[in-house]
């Protein structure tokens, strides 16, 4: 059985986009595409019905919600059992620096791990900002924590191996001549490699707590595991690249030189199963060349049928390959 995976979730933002087709819930837009991964997906389904005399074996087409969360929805997916008798498992997902008829390929890592952490500093009161040493200066010490972080990549981990720590949330207090008690701040780190996932988050986790014990403040680290890397199977690549190929011409094939540093929770299927993430080419204008998640996003639904022909034949022919021997 081979297993094909569409996300349907979107995103907590507002769509800009003055087209017809613009998200009418207010504070929720389609900005990562994952609406035309789930109408992909569909067509693979309907094509797929269309010639089930060339299936040797089961395909399975399902639709995860909550790939956008962390914790995500493919975890829950898994222990529900939509893994349950499947030997490998593919996805697509659009990509706008790609054009339309491209499709991106990329073995091994093909995108980052993304946790979330939240450092917490608390001092035993507020003090005044032209005493800061009668308090605890929650301030100075959570900006000290945060350098010490900034440099903790490509200090403790090799530099040829990528990994990105970035702060992106600071709280703390309103008034400019108080300290306040606490300060709050956090962000996320992404890692194309296990080892360094693991050890970058100690050091955090150690770093924090030394330098808030040093200071004399009271730390929290609230840490939050997300989506592993998607390590694409070589031999898996290899054979969407022929398909690619001998669907669509040698053009239609683009070679990834490095993993996106974004995060995917298809990763999780794949800690289970070999299979591959593909990039679906969807620019062909400025107004279908934003990045993901820009609140102006949109493809050129051109892309579609494309893609629905080159993952029903990858599926088709993987099962004929193995019923081959």
């Amino acid at each position: 059985m081979v297993a094909y995976r569409a996300d349907i979730d979107a995103l907590p933002a507002h769509d800009r986009k003055s087209v017809s087709y613009a998200s009418r819930s207010e504070g929720a837009a389609h900005l990562c595409g994952h609406d035309a991964h789930t109408t992909i997906a569909l067509g693979v389904a309907l094509k797929l019905n269309q010639c089930r005399d060339r299936i040797h074996g089961s395909v399975r087409v399902f639709f995860q919600p909550n790939e956008e969360g962390v914790p995500s929805g493919a975890p829950e997916m898994i222990k529900d059992g939509v893994l349950d008798g499947v030997s490998w498992a593919y996805a697509v997902h659009v990509d706008p620096t790609l054009p339309v008829g491209r499709f991106g390929l990329i073995s091994g890592a093909a995108t980052a791990a993304a946790d979330r952490f939240e450092v917490v500093v608390s001092g035993p009161s507020s003090g005044h900002s032209a005493r800061p040493h009668q308090t605890v200066d929650t301030v100075w010490i959570a900006t000290s924590i945060a350098q010490h972080l900034y440099q903790l990549v490509g200090r403790i981990t090799d530099a040829r191996r990528a990994s990105v720590l970035t702060i992106c949330r600071f709280d703390g207090g309103s008034a400019f001549n108080v300290i306040p008690r606490d300060v709050t701040f956090g962000g996320t780190l992404r890692c194309t490699d296990h080892n360094d996932r693991r050890l970058l988050k100690q050091k955090l986790i150690d770093a924090a707590q030394q330098i808030g014990t040093l200071h004399h403040a009271h730390i929290d680290v609230h840490y939050m595991d997300g989506a592993p890397p998607v390590i694409n199977d070589p031999d898996i690549i290899a054979e969407v690249d022929e398909v690619a190929r001998r669907v669509h011409g040698d053009e239609s094939v683009v070679d990834i030189p490095v993993p996106s540093m974004g995060a995917e929770d298809f990763a999780y299927y794949l800690e289970s199963v070999p299979g591959a993430l593909v990039r679906v080419g969807t620019a062909s204008s400025p107004e279908t060349s934003y990045p993901l998640h820009d609140s102006l996003f949109d493809i050129d639904e051109r892309a579609l049928a494309p893609a629905v022909e080159l993952m029903s034949e990858t599926l088709v022919g993987r099962l004929q390959t193995y019923a081959q021997g």
